[in-house]
């Protein structure tokens, strides 16, 4: 398992996962694959609302799609 903050990357266990976690560490298994967010992760506003605008695009398309083939 690895733990991977900026340009810093530890090789860890299961027992310091969540130490690492805690430090703002992004958790890695051995196949490079995401496991868990280190804690406290914010995003800025602006990602945060194009995303949200998005999601209600989405949403009404869906619904209309929906009433669509009924």
């Amino acid at each position: 398992m690895k733990a991977r903050k900026e340009n810093k990357v530890y090789t860890i266990d299961e027992a310091q996962k969540e130490q690492y976690r805690r430090q703002g560490f992004d958790i890695y298994n051995e196949d490079g694959k995401l496991v868990s967010h280190a804690k406290g992760k914010t995003i800025d506003y602006e990602s945060y609302e194009a995303v949200k605008k998005e999601l209600e695009v989405l949403k009404t398309e869906r619904k209309s799609q929906k009433k669509a083939g009924e």
